[in-house]
């Protein structure tokens, strides 16, 4: 079952996490009682059969019942009621002058009797002495370097058996409650935690694209959330002006299409109104084709634009000697200068390669050029350069015309826009030449930097990265 609700996986995780931690440190827990209860009862029975041994070699044997309860008592701090007592002579017969009670349930093992003649003391557990095991220390007891007696003492676990079983009954009973209380706790914690997020989902229910204005509400100190709500509210404003550009673009581009497409149809209505001589329908067609033509160029533009905001501009890169390209578009624009009595000079020029596409780097230069010679009074002119700086080619296309104001330096590479100056002249054009000129440029790794000043002309410089 896939749970959705992160407040709900939260609770889990954590319920299950402090579960597992529970039954760690329980267990651990578990082991080191278990640990401690056996290191003390071997301790004792060991301090407990060292007294035996020092007494027994002091020739104080056997040992009556109120003398064992003693020694018990010293080091157990009571007298166990299952305690257990014996005497063996060295090849482990049970010494008959005085066997304490229970005395008859001891044993000797093999073990313990090897350990013996060597001298040494043997812990051992023995299961089938009563109803719990027994634990048994059996001590030799040396006099002048021989074996003459082991002394057995043990003591039931039924003790620490039962504080065994007592500490796991308490933690069974703890856990569930201790589980149910953390649950809840973080439960509740996750959701005044996800409060925010909440309202955060309920303010993006309401933004749209009719209302990109709207935003989120920022919880503030600086916390995740914090950071999500701030993050969320950028990309709405990146959304918003995304929008408006969008809007901006199609109102723009509808303008623009509809003019020749008005003109287009105005003329093809006013032909088939009445026969018409060859000549006007040659005036026709000929008007008609210059307004395709100008619909065909502007979407070849808006069609450029939209692959170069897609970062999928097509370039046939090869190298290119930008010098050549220059004194090609320059042979091109004498004409089109003398015709606005413009005077286009060559300046500076420095052979240069570069890594691109010629017909793209030829299109930016002539839309600069264009540009320039444009919005330059007759008798101005106009200077296309190329020369080296540094790493890159700068490719400079300065005029004498009318200037940009700062805030016309701001905006000109925006699609459509012309400044009120270009406007009142009256000149053609969609306002797309500069920024197809910018794109271009950019995807050659390179940008277009501006110096202008209104009356004072305008220098273009295109700055592209050298072939290397």
């Amino acid at each position: 079952m896939h749970i959705r609700s992160i407040r709900a996986r939260l609770t889990l995780w954590y319920t299950s996490l402090l579960t597992v931690t529970f039954l760690l440190v329980g267990g651990v827990g578990y082991a080191l009682l278990v640990y401690s209860l056996d290191h003390d009862v071997d301790e004792a029975l060991k301090s407990v059969a060292q007294v035996l041994v020092e007494r027994a070699q002091g020739g104080i044997a056997p040992f009556p019942p109120s003398e064992v309860d003693e020694v018990f008592r010293r080091f157990f701090g009571f007298s166990p009621w299952d305690r257990y007592f014996g005497m063996f002579d060295p090849i482990g017969r049970l010494d008959p002058r005085l066997p304490p009670p229970g005395s008859a349930k001891l044993q000797l093992s093999p073990k313990a009797l090897k350990n013996a003649a060597e001298g040494h003391p043997t812990f051992e557990t023995m299961v089938d002495l009563a109803r719990y095991p027994v634990r048994v220390i059996t001590v030799p007891v040396i006099q002048a370097a021989r074996l003459v007696n082991l002394i057995q003492v043990g003591m039931s676990l039924e003790n620490s058996y039962s504080t065994r079983r007592r500490y796991l009954l308490i933690t069974a009973a703890v856990l569930p409650i201790a589980l149910l209380l953390a649950g809840g706790g973080g439960w509740l914690l996750a959701r005044r935690a996800l409060k925010p997020v909440d309202r955060m989902a309920e303010a993006a229910r309401r933004i749209s694209a009719e209302h990109l204005a709207e935003r989120l509400s920022d919880p503030g100190g600086g916390d995740e959330l914090s950071k999500l709500a701030q993050t969320l509210n950028e990309m709405l404003s990146r959304l918003d002006e995304s929008f408006n550009q969008i809007r901006q673009f199609s109102a723009d581009a509808s303008h623009e299409l509809q003019t020749p497409l008005t003109i287009l149809k105005g003329e093809m209505e006013v032909a088939l109104r009445s026969p018409r001589s060859p000549e006007e329908y040659q005036r026709i067609l000929k008007s008609a084709l210059e307004e395709i033509d100008r619909i065909t160029r502007l979407v070849e533009g808006l069609l450029l634009l939209a692959r170069a905001d897609a970062g999928v501009l097509r370039m046939d890169r090869k190298t290119v000697d930008l010098s050549q390209i220059v004194e090609e578009i320059y042979e091109q624009g004498k004409l089109l200068a003398a015709a606005r009595h413009i005077t286009l000079l060559l300046g500076q020029m420095e052979p240069t390669l570069i890594q691109g596409d010629a017909e793209r780097l030829r299109r930016l230069l002539l839309n600069l050029m264009d540009n320039g010679i444009k919005y330059t009074p007759a008798g101005g002119r106009v200077t296309l350069s190329l020369q080296r700086e540094g790493e890159w080619a700068s490719l400079k296309v300065e005029d004498t015309g009318i200037g940009l104001s700062p805030e016309d330096r701001e905006r000109i590479f925006e699609r459509f826009y012309r400044s009120a100056e270009a406007r009142s002249r009256g000149e053609g054009g969609y306002g797309l030449g500069l920024c197809i000129a910018k794109s271009i440029a950019e995807a050659h790794g390179g940008r277009i930097e501006v110096s202008s000043a209104p009356g004072l002309g305008s220098t273009f410089a295109v700055l592209l990265p050298l072939d290397s």
